[in-house]
């Protein structure tokens, strides 16, 4: 007897979509098909997509360090509430993740958690200083894959570029956050209309622009995996989609709050508004939209960024940048964006894997492959109202959103829904 079979679902399988139920027995998908067997259990999937997992490919989950924000337990919780089986935590912690010991401590205390699969990524310089390489192998040795210095750019391009070389030799993603420190030092949102009302120091899309310029030029020398986080601006969508005509080994994330926001939410001056690099305007957001259908966007990323309600509740000038988003950043995608089932997954679970290199991830579902699984309901409206982070700096809360988690299933367990 199976342990459950999701029943009636329209499911991503390896052969397509097609509608069947999916067995479950010891971790692993044993069936899929119709008239499956007897189960313990059965969940309803009617109506329902089922597919892989969600990947998160950026992801902060504060620990060690910041644990008052959130910690790995807290922040797997919101995202088995999100559909999501994997994350890829970032570095920029306390310490931050430049020695291999470090990282093995994050992926151990998500094992404790049992709710996702969390890798870390790993610093590009010591300390995040942005003057040393990092200890790269060390942090390879501990099964790290993609490296970064999120929460600040590598200013300076001679280290970059060595920092390319040796990870392009080991075959890892080196990992930007593609805004220029200098010319984003003394904004808090986009520079346009709406920061010239309020008389707000703003940031350019150039402070963004350049830095994805100048990465994609070293890539293309180096020969390394480029991946540019957080994509928020038209000219950048442009100049990926370039690069990949070019040849250059490259991919993109966009985030759920820069499809579903742009600058003019910023008028309330809400500091849920706020975070880096900043909503720019709808000409930005559209091509963000159309770079995500095309292709050119590779995957969805939520920068799932929790800060406490110190940090958030005073005057946006004066606040954090970062919002949380993994419990819904696949109805965010779905409302906005409306991708078929096939390209929802692609976005969401298949890409996000397979540029993270997880194994046992993002996998159309398959018999005998680990049961990593989500049931997502594309067409029900709801208002989220709470959220199992830590933290409550979401711009979704109290806003109707369309396509919601019914059910994740991590290593055949049940982390989330019925």
């Amino acid at each position: 007897m199976h342990d459950f079979v999701l029943e009636g679902g329209s499911v991503l399988t390896d052969e397509g979509v097609r509608d069947a139920d999916v067995a479950i027995v010891d971790g692993r998908i044993d069936a899929i098909g119709q008239d499956v067997g007897a189960a313990a259990r059965t969940i309803d999937c009617k109506g329902a997509w089922v597919g892989p997992g969600f990947v998160d490919l950026h992801a902060h989950l504060r620990e060690p360090g910041q644990e008052w924000k959130e910690d790995i337990a807290s922040g797997t919780a919101a995202a088995a509430a999100g559909g999501f089986t994997a994350l890829v935590a970032m570095p920029n912690t306390d310490p931050p993740i430049d020695a291999g010991h470090l990282a093995m401590y994050v992926a151990d205390q998500a094992r404790r958690s049992g709710r996702a699969e969390v890798v870390s990524a790993g610093c590009l310089t010591v300390g995040r200083g942005g003057e040393r390489m990092a200890h790269i192998d060390d942090l390879w040795d501990a099964g790290v894959r993609i490296f970064t210095d999120d929460g600040d750019a590598v200013a300076n391009a001679s280290v970059l570029r060595i920092a390319m070389e040796y990870v392009a030799q080991l075959g890892g993603v080196v990992s930007q956050h593609a805004v220029d420190a200098d010319l984003s030092a003394a904004g808090h949102m986009h520079e346009g209309a709406v920061s010239s009302r309020l008389g707000m120091y703003a940031i350019p899309r150039e402070a963004d622009n350049v830095i994805i310029a100048r990465d994609i030029t070293l890539a293309k020398l180096t020969g390394v995996r480029y991946h540019v986080q957080h994509l928020s601006t038209a000219q950048g969508v442009e100049m990926v989609a370039a690069a990949k005509s070019d040849g250059v080994d490259i991919t993109a994330e966009v985030t759920p709050h820069h499809l579903m926001f742009d600058h003019e939410d910023v008028r309330s001056t809400d500091s849920n508004f706020k975070m880096m690099p900043p909503l720019r305007d709808s000409r930005d957001t559209t091509a963000l939209i159309e770079g995500l259908r095309s292709g050119v966007i590779d995957a969805v990323a939520t920068d799932h960024a929790p800060h406490a309600a110190m940090e958030k509740d005073i005057p946006f000038e004066h606040a954090v940048s970062g919002v949380t988003g993994l419990e819904w950043a696949g109805a965010v995608t779905n409302g906005v964006v409306a991708l078929d089932q096939l390209a929802f997954f692609e976005r969401m679970s298949v890409t996000p894997a397979r540029i993270a290199g997880f194994a046992e991830q993002g996998r159309p579902l398959t018999v005998g492959a680990t049961a990593n699984v989500v049931v997502f309901d594309p067409d029900v409206l709801w208002v989220p109202a709470s959220t199992l982070s830590k933290s409550r700096n979401a711009p979704y809360l109290g806003r109707e959103l369309k396509g919601r988690v019914r059910t994740t299933i991590y290593g055949g367990a049940i982390t989330y829904g019925e």
